[in-house]
């Protein structure tokens, strides 16, 4: 017996066999992905009635209960039990960091910014602001913008003939 194809009406392919053309007007959702909403309350016959499935009285059973996050039941919770060590700055930067080693692959006379190195790949987080380190030398003459600069990169820089630019983002 053959296999009904359910819904739309039913075209040839080159093997001869059916084929479903959809349209609007016989769209359905996948057998199985659509569930019907548990009607919770409404009786003994749905298994569901009296109490919900709450199980009987205390907090849990209650309308509008929500547990906070990490709480455990009035034991003090570990993010408290754990010993906090250190400061945390808010107000610190984190700077993204580029060698002056790795600038020599631009050609001479380039001006190096913040968009180019990060084309590049030299920077991998775009929001992070840049600082050019003078770990290496600098063998081309370049003009470097950056957000920040070391006092070595600087002199580097400006003894390779280059010269540099603190970006202000």
């Amino acid at each position: 017996m053959a296999k009904k194809v359910s819904g739309g009406r039913k075209a040839s392919t080159k093997s001869g066999a059916p084929k479903t053309v959809y349209a609007l007007s016989n769209l359905k959702p996948p057998k199985g992905s659509r569930h019907r909403k548990v009607r919770v309350g409404r009786g003994m016959g749905s298994k569901l009635g009296k109490t919900s499935g709450s199980g009987d009285k205390g907090q849990k059973s209650r309308r509008g209960y929500s547990r906070r996050r990490g709480f455990e039941g009035g034991q003090m919770p570990l993010h408290r039990r754990m010993p906090k060590r250190g400061f945390h700055n808010p107000f610190g930067v984190t700077y993204s960091v580029v060698n002056l080693a790795e600038l020599n692959v631009f050609p001479a006379g380039e001006t190096v910014t913040p968009l180019l190195l990060r084309a590049h790949g030299f920077v991998r987080r775009a929001t992070d602001p840049i600082k050019v380190l003078g770990d290496g030398e600098l063998t081309t003459k370049l003009t470097i913008h950056a957000h920040a600069f070391s006092a070595s990169a600087k002199e580097k820089i400006t003894k390779a003939g280059g010269t540099f630019e603190v970006v202000v983002s």
